[in-house]
């Protein structure tokens, strides 16, 4: 969307075409090249040098830089979230509008679509933002607040609930009660010792860093900034990335390199994009669900069970089961409300699963229940809660990436490439055609005591059967 145009270093001819140009003679001389050859690798030692023995040094410059450029690394994240957004506001919305407008030009008419999307994501930052922190001030801390202050009386209420319920059956009971009373007084240590120093600890982190905190929010805002500038020019930067790389590989290296960006960019951006407004919905149905049914902490069970649904496969076990016992030890002796809500909340991860998931996820990610879950195993190992939600569409590129080196390692043997083909190999000839497997050779079994006497009685009845 960059009207500047880009003016040509080569002069040309009439047709267009780059005119012939002497080489520059000194770009040919074998004294130059040597020297250039020399200097570069004494750029490449003196870069290993301070990777090997001035490690902490570079590491600080880097982490130096990383800081200076924070504002520009958050305003590409941004950016990029709001891409799709942005794309559909500006092809599906505005662009349509401004085209049935007569007496605005024809080449205006996608800037304004362009700049009237992004006036409004900004409109839509400015309202979201709002509304988080008035739900985090006004519900969520005093739910918090409210919870820890009255833990106390939600112990004693499950200690109740399991004495009524065990009071026919003395032995368990006191085995039951002695494992209860040991876990309330951990949770009572907890919130009188460590709640509190954690809190205490917050409070001051927050006096004191008050200035390290407005210097991330002027981070923030500058990133935003810096966003509005990406998101209106993208398709320039994109095409100027392109241009680099074409510039600097080969055509066939380059084209994969191209082509492995742009699946990467469709994996990323329909998955986390699908799965924030999957779970935007979720959550709001999960609240007024709540809401109808009087379950105490709607606001606060809705946004553990809407954020935890990013987390593919396990995520809604993870929201679930911490609200259940949060709504069972509310009111443990009627324990229908958690009941409600166990079936509440499974009939509506099906009806996310089977029915609102695919529609929002257009992009598959090609990964199976099982590597789905290898992926969210393997990655939240590593990384924690942040690695099982970029495990999926990080082990999606890397498995797509395996499959397709291996693919087109077999197709230059000129071997089958597809998985199903290999069901029924048994070997792969050197001109590539498929021997099945072979049928499995039965050994004859030796006959048993029991069988060979069973057998024997059988021919003594046949003999006299003929003899008769």
């Amino acid at each position: 969307m960059d009207d500047n145009k880009e003016k040509d270093i080569f002069t040309t001819n009439a047709e267009g075409r780059i005119r012939n140009q002497k080489k520059n003679p000194r770009l040919n001389n074998t004294y130059y090249k040597w020297g250039l050859t020399i200097f570069l690798t004494f750029l490449a030692c003196m870069l290993c040098f301070y990777v090997v023995f001035k490690n902490a040094e570079l590491r600080a410059g880097i982490h130096r830089i990383n800081k200076i450029l924070s504002p520009v690394y958050v305003g590409f994240i941004i950016a990029y979230l709001f891409s799709p957004l942005l794309n559909m506001l500006e092809n599906k919305v505005m662009y349509p509008i401004f085209k049935k407008i007569r007496f605005i030009k024809e080449e205006n008419k996608m800037p304004l679509a362009r700049g009237t999307s992004i006036i409004i994501i900004i409109i839509f930052s400015i309202i979201l933002v709002y509304a988080i922190v008035q739900i985090m001030l006004k519900q969520v801390i005093p739910s918090l607040i409210s919870i820890v202050s009255n833990i106390n009386i939600y112990l004693d209420n499950i200690t109740k609930w399991a004495n009524k319920l065990l009071q026919d059956n003395p032995d368990l009971n006191s085995f039951v009660m002695k494992d209860l009373n040991r876990f309330s007084d951990d949770i009572e240590l907890w919130v009188n010792e460590k709640f509190k120093s954690v809190t205490a600890n917050v409070v001051t982190s927050l006096s004191q860093g008050f200035l390290s905190f407005l210097l991330k929010l002027w981070n923030f805002i500058i990133g935003f900034i810096i966003s509005i500038y990406v998101l209106w020019s993208k398709e320039r930067h994109v095409a100027r990335s392109k241009k680099i790389v074409y510039a600097v590989f080969s055509r066939e290296i380059a084209n994969a390199i191209v082509e492995a960006f742009r699946f990467t960019h469709r994996t990323f951006i329909g998955f986390f994009f699908g799965k924030i407004v999957d779970s935007i919905i979720i959550g709001l149905i999960c609240f007024i669900g709540c809401t109808l049914m009087q379950i105490p902490y709607a606001i606060l069970i809705s946004i553990i069970v809407g954020v935890t649904n990013i987390i593919p496969f396990f995520g809604p076990y993870f929201g679930a089961i911490p609200s259940t016992i949060l709504i069972f030890a509310f009111d443990p002796l009627h324990p229908g409300k958690a009941l409600a809500f166990v079936v509440f909340v499974i009939i509506l991860q099906q009806f996310d699963g089977n029915w609102l998931g695919p529609r929002i996820l257009s992009t598959s990610t090609g990964l199976s229940g099982f590597w789905i879950i290898f992926s969210i195993t393997l990655f939240g190992g590593l990384f924690g809660v942040f690695g099982m939600v970029i495990g999926v569409p990080v082990f999606a590129v890397l498995y797509a990436g395996f499959r397709q080196f291996n693919r087109n390692r077999l197709k230059k043997k000129g071997f089958p490439y597809k998985t199903n083909e290999y069901l029924t190999v048994g070997t792969i000839n050197e001109d590539g055609s498929v021997n099945p497997i072979p049928p499995i050779e039965k050994r004859p079994q030796k006959e048993g005591f029991i069988s060979s006497l069973i057998a024997r009685s059988g021919k003594k009845k046949e003999k006299k059967s003929e003899d008769k």
